[in-house]
């Protein structure tokens, strides 16, 4: 193994972008849900793409596709919001991300977790935790704590906030 700091065996969930194969650490999921209505929300980032409702909860909506610079996730039968918890500053903070569809839990022990190449990487390496090697697949580990910026997350977290009368009345409406 590398230097991918990934030193004990784990459990991710794998989805694709794309032709790509990304993964998120299961610890971090707390649920997968079908594609459902996202409520844009004025002045916002091009890659948020709303606000969904959450059994309650106002929950900011993102397409990795956008923000890795590729076309905007188009909506079919496989199309999935994965809710995710991130770590912003010590607190947690509960988002959705759309994938083109979600694959599998898979286990994978350090010895199949390679660090990112320094070069030739389509991805911003800093978003990277390692590149898993499951049978002839490749599998790119994201940390998606460092995906979305702190200043992006505060921003998101304060539309939550401020706007929460009004999205709830508009996600349940």
């Amino acid at each position: 193994m590398g230097k991918t700091g990934i030193t004990e065996a784990g459990q991710y969930l794998t989805f694709k972008l794309g032709e790509e194969i990304f993964a998120l650490n299961v610890g971090q999921v707390r649920e997968v849900l079908d594609l459902t209505t996202i409520t844009k929300v004025p002045g916002t980032p091009d890659f948020m793409r709303g606000v969904i409702n959450v059994r309650g909860s106002v929950v900011p909506v993102m397409d990795l596709r956008l923000k890795f610079g590729l076309s905007r996730t188009e909506n079919t039968l496989d199309t999935r919001i994965i809710v995710m918890e991130l770590s912003l500053e010590g607190e947690v903070v509960v988002l959705g991300t759309l994938a083109d569809s979600v694959n599998e839990v898979i286990d994978l022990e350090p010895n199949q977790i390679e660090p990112p190449p320094k070069i030739g990487m389509r991805w911003r390496t800093e978003f990277i935790k390692g590149i898993g090697k499951r049978n002839d697949l490749f599998i790119i580990i994201l940390d998606i704590d460092r995906v979305f910026s702190t200043d992006e997350l505060a921003i998101l977290d304060s539309v939550s906030e401020e706007a929460k009368p009004e999205l709830m009345e508009a996600v349940e409406g």
